[in-house]
C-alpha cells in the first residue's frame, strides 16, 4: 500500500512539474513574440512548411469529407423522410463550417507538422544545437518556438477557410449525381442556413488549434533527451497530446462561444 501511494505521488508530482513546464513554456513563447530581433526569414520559411505544404492535406481531406457526407446522410434521409434531402446543402455547410473543418484540419495538420516540429527541436536538443544556440547569447524560444508559433497561428485559420469551400463544394458535386439536387438549390440552402457567427466561431477556433499544436510539439521537442529514441517518444508526445487537446478545448471553446450566442 505505501508503495501505491509512493508510486501516485510520483506520478501526481510529475504531471505538475509538466503542467508548470508548459506554462513557463508558453509565457516565455508569446513574450519573445514582441521582443527584437524579429527573424522575418525564419517565419517566412515555417509558413512555407508549415501552411503551402500543408494546403493540400487539408483541402483535399475536406472536399471527400463533404462528398461522404452528402452520400451517407443523404441517401440515408431520403428513405426516412421524402424530400428532406433538399436541405443537404444547409446541413452540410453548417456541420462543415462549424465543426468538421476546423476540427480535421488542425488534427491533420497536428500528425504532419506536430511531428516534423517536435522532430526537428528534438534532434537539435540531442545533438546539443540548442545548447550552442545559447553559447552564442541566441534565445532558443525566440528562435525555435516563436516562428512555428506565429506560422501555426496563422496558416491554421487560411487553410480551414479553403477547407469549408473545398467541402461545401464535394458535398455539391454528390448531391446532384446521387439526389439530383440542383446546385442553385443546394448553395441557396447553403446560404440560408449560414449566419456570420457559424463562420466565426467556425473559424476563430483555429487559432487557438494551431497555438496548440505549435506549442505542444517545441515543448516535447525541448524536453527530448536520450538520443534517436528520445526524438521518436517526444515526436509521438507531440501528436497524441496536440489531437487530445484540440478535442478537449473544442468543447471549452464551443461551450464559452454558445454562452456569447455564437
Amino acid at each position: 500500500m505505501i508503495r501505491y501511494f509512493h508510486r501516485l505521488g510520483e506520478a501526481t508530482l510529475s504531471l505538475l512539474e509538466s503542467i508548470g513546464s508548459f506554462t513557463i513554456f508558453t509565457v516565455q513563447t508569446i513574450r519573445w513574440i514582441f521582443a527584437r530581433p524579429f527573424d522575418v526569414r525564419a517565419l517566412l520559411y515555417q509558413l512555407q512548411e508549415v501552411g503551402v505544404k500543408s494546403i493540400p492535406v487539408g483541402t483535399i481531406s475536406s472536399f471527400f469529407i463533404g462528398m461522404v457526407m452528402a452520400l451517407q446522410l443523404g441517401v440515408s434521409m431520403e428513405k426516412i423522410i421524402q424530400g428532406v434531402s433538399s436541405f443537404m446543402g444547409g446541413g452540410i455547410a453548417l456541420a462543415l463550417t462549424r465543426e468538421l473543418a476546423p476540427v480535421l484540419t488542425a488534427v491533420l495538420l497536428a500528425g504532419r507538422v506536430g511531428s516534423s516540429m517536435a522532430a526537428e527541436v528534438g534532434t537539435m536538443k540531442v545533438t546539443e544545437q540548442i545548447d550552442a544556440l545559447s553559447t552564442l547569447a541566441t534565445n532558443p524560444v525566440h528562435y525555435l518556438s516563436v516562428p512555428r508559433f506565429l506560422a501555426a497561428v496563422i496558416s491554421l485559420p487560411l487553410i480551414t477557410v479553403m477547407a469549408i469551400v473545398l467541402g461545401i463544394i464535394g458535398g455539391s458535386i454528390i448531391s446532384y449525381v446521387r439526389l439530383d439536387i440542383p446546385f442553385n438549390q443546394y448553395f441557396e440552402t447553403a446560404r440560408s442556413f449560414l449566419k456570420p457567427e457559424d463562420l466565426i466561431s467556425g473559424v476563430t477556433k483555429t487559432f487557438f488549434f494551431g497555438a496548440e499544436i505549435a506549442l505542444i510539439s517545441c515543448f516535447t521537442g525541448f524536453r527530448a533527451q536520450g538520443g534517436a529514441e528520445g526524438v521518436g517518444q517526444a515526436t509521438i508526445q507531440a501528436v497524441v497530446y496536440s489531437f487530445m487537446m484540440i478535442i478537449i478545448s473544442d468543447y471549452f471553446i464551443t461551450y464559452i462561444y454558445q454562452l456569447f450566442g455564437f
